[in-house]
């Protein structure tokens, strides 16, 4: 992983995200040069900093967007408020719940990433998935049908603990299923994104009920095959695939992004100080995720967390992918998870080492490696 903070890991996580949905290496390593010194002081202290630096650029490129459109150059801005949400969120992701600033830097980034979407005229259309009463935002990317079809295959793909659906499209993974023919709805589900952050839905366990939510609105559009729908995970998002393919019996196929047999277990290390943290403020932020109101009823919650008697229901081709330096999860939990799977009538394990890439957490280091093998392997099944 490209470590620009040689001592602190979390930053850097934040940092190799940036590039690898959509930032410029040049832009930021002016974020960052500047911020080496408080980096130093450890995950959660100048985060404030961190902060203003990675605003600051971002708003400057929307500065230079303005510019552009007003000479009629739509296209170059949309690029410009591209990376412009891409700042804003990871300034935003590396906040302490109750830091003011960072509702204003989260809805310039929504602003900006629609902003590129509509002038980049890319394939992006926002959706709203109905669920128990209200409903959460996605994105849908449209897949052509093959010759002869009217309908497209389509994966559901989830979110993980501190992840966003912005963060998903800029992976690049859902462009790389479309042009093998299969569409893609990257859910903002309970816990997460703007379900979260702007309509107070928090996260659970069973996360069968959304995904369960996003299959009934996928049954409803002319252009999607009901009966070829998948779905993936990344980080957390590796229980959450999983448990909603073993209890969502319309789900045909699974990918899990990253292993996550015992997640309540990764709690109990992380307060004993084993493993990293995705992101700052750690013990707020997963209280916020969960609607929790202290550490001790988080970590009575945590435990709900497993796949152990899960995943052995999934009864779909089923993928495991895992980085084999992975910092957060660690690698005997991929291998626990694959052995467990036993009623999946194809399952694959596959371990990304430090010599091909996608070796860390989430394929953090280079998600390209991993979104062009899963892709692959949804479309072989798919």
């Amino acid at each position: 992983m490209f470590e620009y903070f040689p001592t602190n890991y979390v930053w850097n996580l934040a940092t190799n995200l940036a590039l690898n949905t959509g930032g410029h290496i040049t832009e930021i390593d002016e974020i960052c040069r500047p911020l080496l010194a408080a980096s130093e002081q450890g995950d959660d202290a100048g985060t404030e900093q961190f902060f203003a630096a990675w605003c600051e650029r971002a708003d400057r490129l929307v500065a230079h967007a303005e510019a552009d459109l007003a000479a009629e150059h739509e296209l170059s801005a949309a690029r410009k408020y591209q990376r412009a949400s891409v700042y804003y969120l990871t300034a935003e992701r590396q906040q302490s719940r109750g830091f003011a600033p960072r509702q204003r830097a989260y809805e310039r980034m929504l602003d900006t990433f629609s902003r590129a979407v509509t002038l980049g005229r890319q394939n992006c259309e926002r959706v709203e998935v109905p669920y128990e009463g209200t409903a959460y935002p996605a994105y849908l990317v449209r897949a052509q049908p093959a010759d002869g079809q009217t309908r497209t295959p389509v994966m559901i793909h989830c979110n993980g603990l501190d992840s966003t659906k912005e963060m998903v499209y800029g992976s690049g993974i859902a462009h790389e299923l479309a042009r093998r023919g299969v569409s893609t709805l990257i859910v903002d589900h309970p816990g997460v994104g703007e379900a979260l952050r702007l309509r107070g839905l928090t996260g659970y366990a069973e996360s069968e009920r959304w995904a369960g939510a996003a299959v009934d609105f996928l049954t409803g559009l002319d252009d999607i095959d009901a009966s070829r729908i998948g779905i993936i995970g990344w980080s957390l998002g590796g229980y959450y695939a999983p448990r909603a393919a073993a209890f969502e019996d319309r789900l045909s196929l699974c990918v899990s992004w990253g292993a996550n047999y015992d997640w309540g277990a990764v709690q109990r290390r992380r307060l004993a100080r084993e493993g990293s943290n995705p992101v700052p403020h750690y013990w707020e932020h997963v209280q916020w995720v969960f609607g929790m109101d202290t550490k001790d009823e988080f970590m009575k919650f945590a435990p709900t967390m497993n796949l152990k008697g899960v995943v052995e229901k999934i009864a779909v081709p089923y993928l495991i992918t895992h980085g084999e330096n992975d910092r957060q999860i660690p690698l005997e939990y991929a291998h626990t998870q694959f052995e467990a799977a036993t009623a999946s009538p194809d399952r694959e394990l596959r371990i990304f080492t430090a010599e091909e890439g996608g070796a860390e957490h989430a394929s953090a280091d280079n998600m390209s490696v991993a979104t062009s093998f899963i892709s692959d392997w949804i479309v072989a099944r798919l």
